[in-house]
């Protein structure tokens, strides 16, 4: 187990106690992009933990399906944003780990409200032409799930960072095919989501978002190919619940807290490695 994938297994901990604690939250979504927020923010970001709102001359992400915030608040805590203690305080009463981010927490790492799907692409490329501007040489990453595809504001925005040449943009997708009510395809076919990012004009790539090597590959090949023009997207393909095997591939655990012989069940599966909260 290498240092990323050991790191990522303790971030699954980290999900299924915090939404096992609260009785509430969304696991299926956070174990699949576990990897690949791992990846960003343990290796490839260049980010500053001292958190500054501005940004100023450090890469800056935006999660936009914010409802995997049990994911987030763990890597950021993992990464020292803040105390890892403060995870067992997700979805309490006066808690700064509201169950979507939220800015008038103050929490650090934390940049913009998401609890309403479809608004971190127009945010983030808000960010990159706030950059561009700046004459940083920065970059903006975003995350958004397939299901989140169904706003409108997406398309939208896609168009935008398209015809303003947002180079220093990289969205990625996660393409798990399941969102709350069911699979992706039952509830609004979105049909090749490569293709339709092709189609507005930006450069696309494919990966194994549960393999952690192509996650790290992937993520550097579109560092490599920014600046040229157009922005990124990134496909990631996952499987929901990813490590915890009653829980994956499956939207019924979109949003629901496993009681207690399910946790016990699935910290079974995780290794510990860096050290529960």
């Amino acid at each position: 187990m290498n240092e990323l994938t050991a790191a990522a297994s303790q971030v699954r901990r980290d999900i299924v106690r915090m939404v096992h604690g609260s009785a509430s939250g969304h696991p299926g979504g956070s174990l699949g992009c576990a990897d690949f927020l791992t990846a960003l923010y343990f290796k490839v970001m260049k980010h500053n933990p001292a958190f500054d709102m501005d940004a100023r001359n450090e890469d800056v992400f935006f999660l936009s399906n914010g409802h995997i915030s049990p994911l987030f608040y763990s890597v950021l805590a993992r990464t020292g944003y803040f105390d890892i203690k403060e995870l067992a305080t997700f979805r309490k009463l006066n808690s700064r780990l509201q169950g979507h981010p939220a800015t008038h927490e103050h929490l650090p790492g934390v940049r913009m409200a998401s609890g309403s799907l479809g608004q971190g692409m127009s945010v983030a490329i808000g960010a990159a032409l706030t950059k561009k501007l700046n004459k940083e040489p920065n970059l903006v990453f975003s995350l958004h799930g397939d299901g989140e595809l169904d706003e409108g504001q997406i398309w939208e925005a896609v168009m935008f960072a398209a015809h303003h040449k947002v180079d220093n943009l990289i969205s990625t997708i996660d393409w798990n095919g399941q969102q709350i009510d069911g699979p992706t395809d039952k509830v609004m076919n979105l049909g090749n989501i490569r293709q339709k990012f092709d189609a507005f004009g930006w450069i696309t790539l494919e990966m194994n978002g549960n393999d952690m090597d192509e996650v790290v590959a992937t993520l550097e090949k579109a560092k490599s190919m920014t600046g040229q023009g157009q922005p990124i997207a990134i496909m990631m393909h996952t499987a929901m619940g990813r490590g915890v095997d009653f829980m994956e591939g499956t939207h019924e655990w979109h949003g629901i807290a496993p009681n207690d012989e399910q946790l016990a069940k699935a910290l079974a599966q995780l290794p510990e490695t860096l050290g529960d909260y």
